[in-house]
């Protein structure tokens, strides 16, 4: 069987130089970036084509060259590979699920802790050399989290890590998900509607479907409560960015914070950059070095486990 890999777009996930690729196979390949044209000439060969998020296409999986046996996609979500087209071609896909489900629930929770103390705001102030904070009193609003309700969105691996969390703060946790199960003093299952008009925070944890997509719109903000706040850590397009943008600038919820947008990289003319209603961070939820360790040895167990004729985590 053809061991070689092909890594197109290693710098994603090894950014800072501290991951180990070796692990992998005996002959790794290794490129930091690759335009679709290169991609087709630097998998010439290989058996293994491993990817972060990069979109591949039914027009790109039709180019791959017959040596290409399985297609790594080096996250959770594999919503950027054809699958259908891979299969038509008898290319495995497989993904690594539930390699971040710490650091994520600890994203949401870091999020969640910034907008309850106005921590936008207040570095936004600082930055200006405006004082006050310090000098006078708090000149924005600081609430704290217990007794409030965080409604959540989804409640596979990463959803339960955030109750975990929440509950340590006191709060009150709802959730809406496709298969609920028993109540119990960490969480009541409701409906959507239930929480978007109950939660003082909503936090997506669902993933991208064709169900999912936009999930959260005009109908569903102007649900909440306007002194609630939104925060995703999951996929940008679970919600309509048009619409939220809105509901923002007329103060239909208090804020929102987003580890992913609707299209990625963020546009740097987009609105969201300066509302201060708004925290921002480059999905950094998967990105802790412990993180991205894990993502690379579980990526390897995929493959040994492939090779050795006993695949997992595959999705085609």
């Amino acid at each position: 069987m053809n061991t070689k890999v092909v890594v197109i777009n290693g710098k994603k996930t090894n950014f800072d130089g501290s991951i180990d690729w070796n692990v992998l196979s005996d002959e790794v390949v290794v490129y930091d970036y690759s335009n679709d044209e290169e991609i087709i000439e630097r998998i010439q060969g290989a058996g293994i084509v491993v990817c972060k998020e990069n979109p591949l296409p039914k027009a790109m999986i039709d180019r791959f060259p017959d040596s290409v046996h399985l297609l790594c996609e080096a996250g959770t979500g594999y919503n950027n590979i054809d699958v259908v087209a891979c299969r038509e071609r008898g290319i495995t896909v497989t993904n690594i699920p539930s390699y971040s489900p710490e650091c994520v629930a600890q994203v949401a929770m870091m999020h969640i802790l910034n907008l309850a103390s106005s921590m936008r705001k207040q570095m936004n102030m600082l930055a200006a050399h405006d004082h006050r904070n310090f000098a006078e009193h708090l000149m924005v609003s600081h609430v704290e989290l217990q007794n409030k309700t965080l409604g959540i969105i989804g409640h596979g691996t990463i959803g339960k890590q955030v109750v975990k969390l929440a509950n340590a703060f006191g709060m009150k946790v709802i959730a809406y998900t496709r298969t609920p199960g028993e109540n119990t003093d960490e969480i009541t299952y409701v409906s959507l509607e239930e929480v978007l008009t109950k939660s003082d925070f909503v936090s997506l944890h669902c993933p991208l479907t064709p169900v999912t997509h936009h999930i959260i719109g005009e109908k569903e903000l102007a649900m909440m409560k306007p002194t609630a706040y939104l925060v995703n850590t999951a996929r940008g397009p679970l919600i309509d960015e048009k619409a939220l943008i809105e509901a923002l600038k007329n103060n239909v919820i208090a804020g929102a914070a987003l580890d992913v947008q609707e299209v990625e990289p963020l546009a740097a003319d987009s609105p969201l950059i300066d509302m201060e209603n708004v925290i921002l961070t480059p999905h950094i939820g998967w990105q802790g070095k412990e993180t991205r360790q894990r993502l690379v040895d579980m990526l390897a167990d995929n493959i040994h486990s492939y090779i050795a004729g006993n695949p997992i985590n595959v999705k085609n």
